[in-house]
Formats: C-alpha cells, structure tokens, sequence
C-alpha cells in the first residue's frame, strides 16, 4: 500500500525492502498537473524494478524552480494524487532544488528520469557509485504541464474575450 513517508520512515522502509532482495526505483519530479505522460513515466520506471518511490518538490521547491504561480496543486494535493496511482509504492516530499541529499539517503537500486533531464541527473554520482543503475525513459508525445497550462490560459483568455464585459455567466 503506497503512503507518503518522512525521509526518515523511507530510509527504514528502503532497508527492509533491501533485505528482501526488492529492487527499488526512484524517479522524482514535481507533478504539478498530473497528466498520461507523468502515469506513463512512472509506469515504465515501476517496470524496472519491485518498488517505486516518487519524490515530490514541495511546494516551496516548486515555486524556486518555476516561478510564483507555481504549483497549480499545493503538495498535500499531488501527494494524494501520485500515492493513487497503482505504480507508486512511496511518496517522499524533499523542499531542496534537486533530490541529490534524499537519493544519496535512499540509494535506489535504479535511478529514472524523463528522457528530457537527460544533460543533468540529480544523485546520479551516488547511485552509480553505489553500484546502481541510472536510466532515462522517453517522454510520452504531447504531454507537457507546461503546454497544458498554456492551452488553459490560451482558452480562457479566448472565453473571456468573447463575452460581453468578459463575463461568462455559463460557468
């Protein structure tokens, strides 16, 4: 049963899945508007191994990296969201830019990120050094948190435009 852990509780629970001979994945991101190419990725990277742990940006590491109007879903929101998903066996929350501290604490069995992070990889050095494995995975065509948030803007200022003093009184 997937649940959000303290890093404390991950590294504990990382130990016995270890001594059970599991294989754990880690793959993080900050899953602002779950969309089919995030469920994908986290799919493809579930496959690599026996467990999958999901390291989220919290929503102050979120806002550092993308800006003011980011996140769309405050961190409580997208952790629910991604412990839903059937492939996720762990959450994590990590407010730091980068997981680098969190993976090293963790040292997955194989490290996965979008094949779009493929020019920086945060904790690579330590997985590998630990004998593990890092793999990038190709990114679902058309599936962008970023496009999708354009599109919304695109159609509501459309809308907006459109109706008499910009009101739609049809929502």
């Amino acid at each position: 049963m997937c649940r959000l852990y303290t890093r404390e509780e991950l590294v504990a629970q990382r130990e016995r899945w270890k001594t059970a001979g599991e294989r754990v994945v880690f793959t993080n991101g900050c899953y602002d508007i779950l969309h089919p190419g995030h469920v994908r990725l986290l799919e493809s990277a579930r496959s690599l191994g026996d467990r999958l742990v999901l390291g989220l940006n919290t929503d102050g590491s979120v806002q550092r990296l993308k800006g003011p109007a980011r996140p769309f879903f405050g961190e409580k929101t997208r952790a629910a969201l991604a412990a839903s998903l059937e492939a996720v066996d762990a959450v994590i929350l990590f407010d730091e830019d980068t997981p680098r501290e969190l993976i090293s604490c963790v040292l997955p069995d194989v490290l996965v990120k979008g094949a779009d992070w493929d020019h920086f990889i945060a904790g690579k050095e330590e997985v590998e050094a630990a004998g593990g494995q890092v793999l990038t995975i190709p990114l679902e065509p058309g599936y962008s948190t970023s496009r999708i948030a354009d599109q919304v803007r695109i159609r509501a200022e459309a809308n907006f435009q459109s109706t008499p003093n910009g009101i739609n009184y049809s929502l």
